[in-house]
């Protein structure tokens, strides 16, 4: 104890003094002070390559303001205009039926967004949460952290011009308070609950008339769109992840591959920087904008990843109504009046508009889940929304707990103790070689025995097709009771949640926690987690074998999980690639017909499907004709061997080339490439590229739905070149190990890069890293960040 005591105070000390040591063309660029203005908050930033910052403070609130400050240099309009957003003031500035930040929840335009965000803001949902005291709501430091953050912010406009054109002179650009801080951070809890069903929140008003009406919704539709909308492959995020063991690795320590799959553009980007207090924390990762602490990243000891999971963050509770007046709900033959929030919003060019929100004792009426899922409110029923991450703004205390881990017993340690994660599933290794899988979110406590006693007609459909369970609210013995361990009532306990400890490999790709090792398969989870014996996506089959034979293989280093990110094999090519060449080539006159009925002569297709190396690297020929051609082939009639949970990382299998709409789909996509201009045997680089001030980058990488580690969602623009945007995909990526010095050895990559602004020098940097398939060794350890040649020191107060 006393030896680790003494390493705390030399490394404080090294740490402080480390301005006044450093090389002369670092002391000479340290010279720059910036002082916005006066008053108690300081930070040090120092600039390595990429314009990655390493903030080190003395305390909490310094280092949320160092944060805050950094942010808004490289992030000042996507920060501001999410801030917009939590104060419900998007109509105001952009109209109200301009489409909304899909960022901070699912709204579909300005109006719905504000209508809700002013009712959390004048419910005082968020400050209640706030001063909850911890371990239900946020710690201490958490709240210094925001309070920094917020001060940090707003000392970066005070003294700097914005030269972002996204935001340039904007009116809506204004400081921020404390409260928006721990608003955004609300947002993003709720983003799988209410965030989910804004528009069905905001929308909801009782029927006119007093005459009983029709319109329950079909409960088949029902579960289907439910089960579509809680797909793994259907969101705008998703990951892969993965721990190896010591008993995998050249030198027994652990090793991790983070690799998240989230938004290139808006407010859930990932933003890159070590932040330092001497003795108490040192971690270094990414951060989801507007939050003050890593959400993804490494210390010393262990490094972590997250990656989006299965379990259904909402229920619903079908309300029935009293005959007289459809705003009263029964509850054990106990009338209950709806309580009411009338919000105001104020709109750009016309007079506020004023709308009525409905709550009830399980949340907000809501008539739907989207445009695809309906939940008709009629003189006899209604539904009322459940989401217990409503109550949940302790995701900041989980991330602050992993950066203080020493192992992913900390780890595992932090998430019993917060029970902070909405969404995610958590995936880590540390420097002994232990490994750690864990589906730990806060989820409602739908357990299978409540669904089978409790569901109505329609849940009894929804929940085992898609896990939303729709209860019977007019029953008090259907409420969702309480686990001992759980940190907040109506939610899953730790002991409940699904545990994979020391596996020699544990991943994860979006599908449930059932085989995060397939050797060790999780069994025993309410359904609401997730679903056991089912077929997988394509990318988790493909991400199962190649990392069971890494593991199998063993002596695993770095450089292997670098190469793991960017083998761009597409699992679906080596699947069916060569059936349908061979099919392709066994057409009579090598002609096929298209849905339109032309006859199309596809020789040249069936040669390049054949000799494609079946990746998705920018210079692979037939990445590009396979890709559109997978994407027009119906699944109902794909293979011709079904899935078995027997084999299920080999099944199902065999492209069913004797099914109609194969031929149709192949003369289609040669009619399509020919008519865009892009030849079939083109390098995907040509035609999958992202454009940065004039110039295209190639992008590596394949949608999801062809099962490539590396996942890119793209936008096909044939006018435009082909696929000219990557809207989301890989974006922080960490590969992190240990070779037993001071120093972890790790390589990240921010596909994005930095900044948002077009001026910013680390507007493409990192995304040209990404197209060459190159890293960025970490600078961790104080010698490393002060032998950079690219180093920078900024002093920064309040």
């Amino acid at each position: 104890m006393r030896t680790r005591l003494r390493h705390a105070v030399v490394a404080a000390v090294a740490l402080f003094t480390a301005v006044g040591a450093l090389p002369a063309a670092a002391a000479q660029n340290q010279q720059k002070q910036e002082h916005p203005s006066h008053g108690g908050l300081s930070a040090t930033i120092r600039y390595t390559e990429y314009g990655i910052p390493h903030i080190l403070a003395k305390n909490y609130a310094d280092l949320g303001f160092g944060t805050g400050w950094a942010q808004a240099t490289d992030q000042v309009c996507t920060l501001a205009d999410g801030f917009v957003t939590v104060r419900g003031e998007r109509s105001r500035f952009f109209g109200a039926d301009a489409a909304s930040d899909t960022a901070l929840s699912s709204a579909t335009r300005n109006l719905s967004s504000d209508l809700y965000f002013r009712g959390v803001r004048e419910a005082g949902t968020v400050e209640k949460l706030m001063a909850t005291p911890a371990p239900r709501g946020p710690s201490p430091a958490v709240k210094e952290l925001m309070r920094g953050f917020a001060a940090g912010y707003n000392a970066w406009l005070r003294k700097n011009p914005i030269t972002d054109p996204a935001c340039r002179g904007a009116g809506w650009v204004r400081p921020v308070t404390v409260q928006d801080v721990a608003a955004r951070n609300f947002a993003l809890a709720v983003l799988g609950g209410q965030g989910r069903a804004v528009d069905g929140i905001t929308a909801a008003q009782p029927p006119a008339t007093t005459t009983p009406t029709t319109g329950a919704p079909d409960a088949r539709d029902t579960a289907r769109a439910a089960r579509e909308l809680f797909a793994a492959d259907s969101a705008d995020m998703g990951s892969n992840a993965v721990a190896f063991s010591g008993a995998t690795t050249a030198n027994g320590r652990g090793l991790l591959l983070g690799n998240p799959h989230y938004p290139w553009q808006g407010g859930r980007r990932f933003w890159q920087s070590q932040q330092t207090i001497p003795g108490e924390l040192n971690i270094a990762g990414g951060s989801l904008l507007g939050s003050a602490t890593i959400s993804i990243g490494h210390n010393a000891q262990v490094a972590w990843s997250h990656t989006v999971a299965t379990g259904v963050t909402l229920n619903l509770h079908q309300l029935t109504l009293d005959p007289a007046d459809p705003t009263t709900y029964l509850v054990d033959g106990t009338p209950e009046r709806m309580s009411k929030r009338r919000v105001t919003v104020a709109v750009q060019g016309g007079e506020p508009v004023t709308r009525t929100q409905w709550w009830t004792r399980y949340g907000p009426v809501v008539t739907s889940l989207g445009a695809a899922l309906p939940l008709p409110w009629t003189t006899t029923a209604a539904y009322a929304l459940n989401d217990p991450n409503a109550t949940n703004l302790r995701a900041s205390d989980t991330a602050l707990g992993f950066s203080k881990a020493r192992g992913t017993s900390d780890v595992l340690g932090a998430l019993q103790r917060t029970q902070g994660l909405p969404w995610v599933n958590t995936i880590a290794a540390d420097s002994r070689g232990h490994t750690l899988f864990t589906q730990s979110q806060v989820l409602p406590r739908i357990t299978d025995e409540l669904a089978q006693r409790c569901s109505t007609p329609l849940g009894r459909v929804t929940y085992p097709a898609s896990g939303v369970a729709v209860l019977d609210g007019s029953r008090g013995d259907c409420a969702l009771g309480s686990d001992p361990d759980a940190v907040q009532p109506g939610i899953f306990g730790p002991a409940k949640m699904p545990v994979l400890k020391d596996a020699p490999y544990a991943e994860n790709s979006n599908d449930s926690a059932w085989l995060a090792n397939a050797e060790r398969p999780i069994t025993g989870y309410e359904r609401v987690f997730g679903t056991v014996g089912t077929q997988r996506s394509m990318r988790t089959r493909g991400a199962l074998q190649d990392v069971s034979a890494m593991a199998s293989r063993g002596r695993l280093t770095v450089r292997d999980l670098q190469a793991q990110q960017f083998a761009n094999r597409v699992t679906a090519g080596d699947l069916a690639a060569a059936d349908a060449a061979k099919a392709c080539a066994a057409l009579p006159g090598g002609t096929a017909t298209g849905s339109d009925g032309t006859a199309v002569d596809v020789r040249e297709a069936c040669g390049v499907l054949a000799a494609w190396d079946r990746t998705a690297n920018t210079g692979s020929r037939g990445a590009l004709l396979f890709d559109r051609l997978w994407r027009k082939l119906p699944n109902s009639s794909l293979w011709k061997v079904p899935f078995s949970a027997a084999d299920p990382v080999g099944t199902p299998n065999t492209l069913n080339t004797d099914a109609p709409a194969f031929v149709t789909a192949l003369a289609d996509t040669v009619t399509e490439l020919r008519a865009a201009g892009v030849p079939l045997d083109s390098r995907l680089g040509e035609h999958q590229f992202v454009v940065r001030n004039g110039k295209r980058i190639a992008v590596p990488g394949g949608t999801e739905s062809l099962g490539v580690w590396n996942k890119v969602e793209p936008v096909w623009n044939p006018a435009g070149g082909g696929y000219a945007e990557v809207t989301t995909g890989s974006s922080y990526i960490q590969a992190v190990g240990w070779d037993g010095g001071h120093c972890p050895v790790a390589r990240t990559l921010l596909t994005y890069s930095q900044s948002s602004n077009p001026n910013s020098p680390h507007f493409g940097d990192q995304t040209r890293l990404f197209s060459a398939e190159k890293w960025v060794t970490s600078r961790f350890c104080e010698k490393d960040i002060l032998s950079s040649p690219a180093l920078r020191v900024v002093r920064v107060r309040s």
